[in-house]
This record gives structure tokens, C-alpha cells and sequence, in this order.
């Protein structure tokens, strides 16, 4: 698999806690959601794979096996998102929501 984050998906990842690793993923959908809403398919598309690039390098960390159930929900309602039917009618504004706490808690600590 050839990887965006390379670094990352060397070990880096996994020297991150949790909330950092969310806050990051975060970031990315962030970015998805504003190419999206500028009209840009194309870096939208990228920043999506990016999230989900970030997301299964969360899904991977052996830290992160209690969270396993709520990480896998989690990429399966991106997906419906971004690339689906939205079933589970999921918003823009929603996803800042979900990933607010945790850019909030990583910035609470510094």
C-alpha cells in the first residue's frame, strides 16, 4: 500500500495519543468538507482519503483495541458520507461537532 503519511505509517502514528491522533484525523475531514463545499471534487477526494488513511492507522494501533467498535463505526459513517447515500444523514456540521472535543482537548493540555 503506498501510503500519503509515510511517516506516519512508519511508527510515527503510534507515538501519538489518541486524542491527537482524532484531532488529526479531524483535520482532515475538515479539509475534505471545505474542498467539498468550493466545489473541489478532486481535493476533496484526497482529503478524504487522507482522514481514512489516518483513521486505519488509528484502527491499527494496538492502544486503540478498546475503541475498535467505535473507530470502525466511525469509517463506516465517513464513507457514507463522502462517498454514499448518507443513510445515517450525517452533516457538515455534525462532523465539526464529533471532532471539535477532541482538537479542544489536545489544545486544553498545551
Amino acid at each position: 500500500m503506498a501510503y500519503q503519511h509515510k511517516q506516519l505509517a512508519a511508527g510515527r502514528w503510534q507515538g501519538l495519543d489518541f486524542l491527537e491522533q482524532m484531532a488529526n484525523i479531524g483535520s482532515e475531514v475538515r479539509r475534505t468538507i471545505n474542498w467539498k463545499n468550493k466545489g473541489h471534487k478532486e481535493y476533496s477526494r484526497l482529503a478524504f482519503e487522507r482522514a481514512l488513511e489516518l483513521l486505519d492507522l488509528t484502527i491499527a494501533d494496538r492502544k486503540n483495541k478498546k475503541r475498535l467498535k467505535e473507530l470502525l463505526r466511525l469509517r463506516e459513517a465517513l464513507a457514507d458520507f463522502f462517498a454514499f447515500d448518507n443513510i445515517y444523514k450525517s452533516t457538515d456540521q455534525s462532523w465539526q461537532n464529533y471532532f471539535y472535543g477532541f482538537n479542544f482537548a489536545c489544545q486544553a493540555r498545551s
